[in-house]
């Protein structure tokens, strides 16, 4: 028996490797061919069209004619901005953009009988 050198195993490894990997590919495209049969005939069943799948995805209309695969990009923090008042206390100034829990002068106010609409800037 011959020793092998590392390059040699090193070679022959990888184009095993590849030999693997296309056979991966090759049952994976066949599997997914009856899936995508499948989705195709029901869009085509429920009169749906690629680009309102392409909208439901969040993609636009030539990633996702285009063939290729959308990576994802690493979220970006979004820049909150200040929201303008919507509602003014009368008396104290206090405001209030309409956004989460109302505040107290609010809710008082909803409970004597006042509407929301009355304190609209």
């Amino acid at each position: 028996m011959t020793r092998q050198n590392y390059s040699t195993l090193q070679a022959k490894i990888s184009k095993e490797i590849e030999k693997l990997q296309k056979q991966a590919q090759a049952l994976q495209s066949k599997q997914r061919k009856p899936a995508i049969a499948s989705i195709v005939r029901s869009m085509k069943e429920n009169d749906i069209s690629p680009e309102e799948i392409a909208a439901a995805f969040g993609k636009s209309k030539t990633k996702a004619s285009s063939g290729v695969k959308a990576t994802k990009s690493p979220k970006t923090a979004r820049v909150k901005k200040p929201v303008a008042p919507k509602y003014r206390h009368p008396s104290s100034g206090s405001t209030w953009t309409g956004r989460g829990k109302a505040p107290l002068w609010i809710v008082e106010a909803e409970k004597n009988g006042q509407m929301r609409q009355q304190f609209l800037i």
